[in-house]
């Protein structure tokens, strides 16, 4: 017989018996062998997966049945990813010194900490994610500027400015018709979000190192620590502006506004990049324009109460509201006056005053408690006259 021929003549037969031995021989597998088999390629399959740990019950079922050992294959391959925290996590410590390296023991620590800190219940519709400092930080400084852009970041970049308009009306006086020009002025809203991306392209320079980069290190360090104190006691405050240039001054449109050069925020005359002493912040707690306004409103109240605990305060109050700059900048003084500061004469005489004003609040409260008695008065007896 041609053996080519007998070979393709029983070739079918071989191939089928072949596989079901193959079969077979899956089939005979233990259970806990598959679940060696799964566990060995689960991690193999995707980079962003996790483990899937079945009830005894269900590995009990697993016996030698190549399909359910493919299912579960299936299942830890398409297993979810955890969402990801939208929250930003920061981490700052240690702030005596913006240059400081922190340990990496220290950072772990405070970060161990943040994490068992349940943040307060906020509304979802009025206010955005807090931010937290978790996580791990080396250097300060950047830690520092991360959170202040993140708060720059989350603000939007709204106001109202008035707009003046001058038109040719006419008029009848004394009988006559005359042309007079009158100027109406209206409020309307603005939108200069697109200013600081333009004048940090035109620095050469991106967003966080011209807006966040370009103020004055020690000012940094007390804004961080005034808006991380309010972020912490609910305010959720937002940065619109903080390091301008002279371009980016001289885009400012509508209302009062320092000259291109002159400006705190960091124009020449004042010093230039990295010597920026002033910045503009709003609350961004609320889902509409209005009730950001009462959250705003509420958050510059609250820095005039406790900034300057942390060095910051509001030179201009209401003519230009979210401006704040150092208490011990020439800006402020100029303003404001210079923050009193007292002096061991002027502790020494206060204490005297608080002494003496209790030893008269003491006399007094003892006279109420004792009322004084009156001692009789003895009748005089009158004297009459010898008729």
């Amino acid at each position: 017989m041609n053996p080519r021929r007998m070979a393709v003549e029983m070739w079918p037969t071989l191939v089928f018996g072949g596989g079901l031995l193959v079969l077979t021989t899956s089939l005979s597998f233990e259970t806990g062998s598959a679940v060696r088999v799964v566990d060995r390629l689960a991690p193999s399959l995707a980079a962003n997966v996790g483990p899937v740990t079945l009830p005894a019950a269900k590995r009990n079922t697993i016996n030698a049945d190549v399909a359910n050992a493919a299912e579960l294959l299936a299942q830890v391959a398409v297993a979810p990813k955890p969402a990801a925290d939208k929250q930003q996590a920061i981490v700052v410590a240690a702030l005596s010194d913006p240059s400081e390296v922190l340990t990496q023991e220290m950072s772990s620590v405070q970060a161990a900490a943040s994490a068992n800190i349940d943040p307060p219940q906020q509304d979802a519709a009025l206010a955005p994610d807090r931010i937290d400092l978790v996580g791990e930080c080396l250097v300060v400084e950047a830690c520092i500027d991360q959170f202040l852009w993140a708060l720059y970041e989350r603000a939007p970049k709204l106001d109202t400015i008035a707009e003046t308009e001058r038109t040719r009306v006419k008029v009848k006086r004394k009988g006559k018709m005359v042309t007079v020009t009158r100027t109406v002025t209206r409020r309307v809203n603005n939108d200069f979000t697109w200013k600081d991306p333009k004048a940090a392209e035109r620095a050469g320079m991106s967003m966080i190192d011209y807006v966040i980069g370009g103020m004055d290190k020690s000012f940094k360090l007390k804004l961080f620590r005034m808006l991380y104190a309010a972020e912490k006691e609910g305010l959720v405050p937002g940065i619109t502006s903080a390091f301008r240039d002279d371009y980016r001054q001289s885009l400012i449109s509508g209302g009062t506004r320092a000259a291109s050069d002159r400006s705190y925020h960091g124009g020449s005359t004042r010093g230039g990049y990295g010597n920026g002493m002033a910045a503009d912040i709003v609350s961004t707690k609320g889902a509409t324009r209005a009730q950001r306004w009462v959250t705003t409103d509420a958050l510059w109240r609250w820095v005039d109460a406790k900034g300057p605990e942390f060095g910051i305060g509001r030179p201009y109050l209401d003519r230009d509201p979210p401006h704040v700059g150092p208490i011990d900048g020439k800006e402020y003084i100029s303003k404001r006056g210079a923050p009193k500061i007292a002096s061991a004469d002027d502790k020494k005489k206060s204490a005297g005053s608080d002494l003496k004003k209790r030893d008269k609040q003491a006399t007094q409260d003892k006279a109420q408690e004792k009322p004084a008695t009156k001692r009789p008065v003895a009748a005089k007896a009158s004297k009459s006259k010898p008729g």
